[in-house]
């Protein structure tokens, strides 16, 4: 039985979004100035792995957006934030764009 091209693209296109997340979310207690938010984009940066990085003080999270293809353990974010003095509570891989994350991040909740 011959499976449709059109198939296999869309199969291998599911297949790579779960293989590996475009987003890591970390939330961070010690977050409390914008001083604090532009260290830590710094720190990040340095990553090679790291495309960009969004910082919310209200909601006390840390987002990185990874360049294709690659990754950072959770141990190397874990490492980078607690040696700038920051405690990383929870460290999650979502697939979202760093975009949607500061949409998100805008919205109000009641």
């Amino acid at each position: 039985m011959r499976i449709p091209t059109l198939f296999l693209g869309f199969s291998a296109l599911i297949l790579s979004s779960f293989a590996s997340a475009t987003t890591i979310e970390l939330d961070v207690n010690g977050l409390v100035c914008a001083f604090c938010a532009q260290g830590i984009q710094k720190k990040l940066h340095a990553i090679p792995a790291t495309a960009d990085v969004v910082v919310s003080l209200e909601k006390k999270l840390v987002a990185v957006s990874l360049r294709d293809g690659q990754d950072i353990s959770d141990d190397d974010l874990r490492h980078a934030l607690t040696d700038a003095g920051y405690t990383v509570k929870d460290i999650r891989h979502v697939d979202e764009s760093l975009d949607d994350v500061r949409q998100r991040l805008k919205t109000k909740t009641p």
